[in-house]
């Protein structure tokens, strides 16, 4: 038998790594030498045991799939396997770049595909270990064309985030008025309705804070208060008190309190 291709499984569900080993334990021309439950524990094994084959997991907390790859130094990488649950738009760069993609839960079929990709790979170029391959996917996934690992993570969170609506519809009665969410100074609650400041204007949404909240664009709108959310653009002033207590004061000159709770949230001002 020729040699073994050597393999680590990377995923955070227990379930996950036995099943996916179990399957592979079906293939004689691979071998698991390691799986790993989070992306530390990866990074250490890869750089360890020299794999030639990872089925990496991208969904992961903390570390994920894509901090993995960021973290392996030198230019000689495994091929890569991607388990994935992303949608197609996705996986199809995945499918130009890495060596192949899994969707969970993952069919016997697109396994084998996935395995015949490694062999060929190894029987057309040998060990393969192309970095720009994975840098290339990256690029895809996240609109950038890093020219290498280090410029990833700039581009990953930025492009990452998640997408905030540019206007948001509020209804009274049969009126629907449609305000660019760049243009609220601040909101305050009452009970289930929200008070939308925009310039001399109040405009009364039925939602809730959390709700409303999670609509709008955190690089842009704080919570201050437990009933107020501010526009960081329009913060002109921060004033402390010694009960340690803020105050904001806005460009058009409201005047908002940030209490104790919130006090974190002055670096967003600094």
């Amino acid at each position: 038998m020729s040699k073994k291709i050597t393999a680590i499984i990377v995923d955070d569900e227990s379930l996950a790594r036995r099943g996916l080993g179990l399957r592979l334990k079906e293939y004689e021309d691979i071998e698991v030498i390691a799986q790993c439950s989070n992306g530390r524990e990866a990074t250490a094994a890869i750089a360890k045991e020299l794999p030639q084959l990872v089925f990496l997991d991208i969904q992961m907390p903390g570390m994920d799939g894509f901090d993995v790859v960021r973290s392996i130094q030198g230019d000689e990488m495994p091929m890569v396997i991607f388990v994935t649950a992303y949608d197609q738009y996705a996986v199809d760069a995945f499918n130009v770049h890495a060596v192949d993609y899994l969707l969970k839960p993952i069919e016997e079929d697109r396994l084998q595909t996935a395995i015949e990709k490694v062999r060929t790979r190894i029987n057309e170029q040998g060990a393969l270990t192309d970095k720009e391959r994975l840098l290339n996917l990256i690029g895809d996934i996240t609109g950038t064309k890093p020219s290498n690992l280090n410029d990833v993570e700039d581009s990953l969170s930025a492009n990452n985030k998640t997408s905030y609506p540019e206007k948001i519809s509020i209804k009274d009665n049969q009126t629907v008025t449609i305000i660019q969410t760049q243009d609220i100074d601040w909101v305050d609650a009452a009970g289930d309705y929200m008070c939308i400041h925009v310039g001399d204007d109040i405009h009364i949404m039925r939602t809730t804070m959390k709700q409303l909240e999670a609509q709008l664009d955190p690089d842009i709108f704080q919570r201050v208060h437990r009933s107020t959310i501010v526009n960081l653009n329009r913060v002109k002033q921060v004033c402390s008190h010694m009960n340690g207590e803020y105050h904001l004061i806005l460009e058009g000159g409201a005047r908002l309190k940030m209490s104790r709770s919130f006090k974190d949230k002055v670096k967003h001002f600094l």
